[in-house]
């Protein structure tokens, strides 16, 4: 039997936590973001978006479309405050919740939902809780898989509740601009856009599967999944999830290599703790980027031996984040783990900055080797990484922290 799955959105989130927070910005046009000359903006409210106005355009442009425009400073204790009420009321209706960021989340609703005569009930008084408890509205996307249920929450906004059905993907979600399709970055639209594929559906029918692998590589079985409605319906808490994730929206959006590895790092860490705590460690690494145009690159490697120390989460995510270009201004970033077992089945794992026999390789040499496999497709032996290179003292810490190409 299907699973009925949710994601629910909080709709234009940090714009209408500052209305909550001050009254009289109701009904205004108003933008968050740092007013300065080389600032973006982080979230425009319904009234800006009317001026055209779009999360990720500079500030200085969205004041030209708009002389009225209001700017508000970030007031991260505050959208985190909220965004705590916002998981708690979703964790009322059902366990199964996984957090996507501060502002989203999945929910499996499969069993919740059987209580309900109406099945549109459920997202109706989930929605009205969310009201009622934080004064915010959202919008719910309702399908049997991840990708159609966040397909779905963007259809209608503010405060719309859309059902995306399997049968449904030809009529509603084929006729979709390719770049309206979650997942595919504004680096992929415009290669897909010269082969001819201009909505989803010429996506899910395209003929030529070499030109797509040009495009997408060792993702492409994933995307074209998605383009035929098919995906993950696995939705869990830490304790039964397949997969593990760690996310960071960001109050002002990274704009350096510095700032990257030292999110990374913290990211990690807590990323670590969680694991260890749910005694799961994985085989599958990657990371999620969003830029400040809300264009999203998910990136992953498979590896021959499961991890969790959060020094080799750090030095996987960094090297797969080196693999990209032209990253920022960067507003979300998040490091997550899959394939996962117990951390006491099978094999130990081996961390990364631990001596294997005599032989211990130096972080740099041993992110260029990872590098380089990266390169030549994806698959990371991780036992002949540690064992290959030349025999070095052990890593001081300052070779930890600049484990960079």
């Amino acid at each position: 039997m299907a699973r009925i799955i949710f994601h629910i959105d909080l709709n234009s989130f940090f714009a209408s936590a500052e209305v909550l927070l001050n009254p009289e910005l109701k009904g205004k046009p108003i933008v968050v973001a740092h007013d300065g000359p080389r600032s973006v903006v982080s979230t425009a409210s319904y009234e800006a978006r009317q001026y055209g106005i779009k999360s990720g355009m500079p500030l200085v442009t969205a004041k030209k479309k708009c002389k009225d425009l209001i700017v508000v400073e970030h007031h991260g204790s505050l959208y985190r405050q909220y965004s705590n009420q916002f998981m708690a009321v979703i964790h009322q209706f059902t366990p199964m919740v996984e957090p996507v960021s501060i502002d989203e989340a999945f929910a499996d609703m499969s069993d919740t939902i059987k209580r309900y005569k109406r099945p549109l009930d459920l997202a109706v008084s989930l929605q009205d809780m969310v009201k009622t408890t934080t004064g915010l509205d959202c919008s719910i996307g309702i399908a049997p898989n991840r990708f159609l249920a966040k397909m779905a929450s963007d259809m209608k906004k503010p405060r719309g509740i859309t059902i995306l059905r399997k049968r449904d993907v030809p009529s509603r979600l084929w006729p979709l601009p390719i770049g309206e399709m979650q997942w595919i970055g504004k680096k992929s639209t415009p290669k897909l856009k010269a082969l001819g594929i201009k909505t989803i559906g010429d996506l899910a029918n395209y003929p030529n599967k070499e030109d797509l692998m040009m495009i997408f590589g060792s993702t492409l079985d994933t995307v074209l999944a998605h383009a035929n409605g098919n995906g993950d319906d696995h939705v869990g808490s830490d304790e039964t999830i397949k997969s593990m994730s760690q996310v960071s929206t960001m109050e002002v959006s990274l704009q350096d290599y510095g700032e990257v590895k030292n999110e990374l790092r913290r990211i990690a860490h807590s990323l670590s703790k969680r694991l260890y705590n749910a005694d799961r460690m994985g085989y599958g690494i990657g990371i999620t980027i969003r830029n400040d145009d809300f264009s999203t690159i998910t990136r992953q490697i498979q590896l021959t031996h499961p991890i969790y120390k959060a020094d080799d989460l750090y030095t996987m995510a960094l090297s797969i984040f080196d693999q990209q270009d032209d990253h920022y201004p960067i507003r979300l970033i998040g490091i997550f783990l899959n394939h996962l077992v117990s951390i006491h089945h099978g094999n130990i794992q081996l961390n990364l900055f631990d001596q294997t026999k005599d032989d211990v390789t130096t972080t740099r040499d041993l992110v260029k080797t990872i590098n380089t496999q990266l390169k030549k497709g994806g698959h990371i032996d991780l036992a002949s990484v540690l064992m290959d290179g030349k025999t070095m003292k052990k890593p001081s810490n300052d070779d930890n922290m600049d484990a960079k190409k």
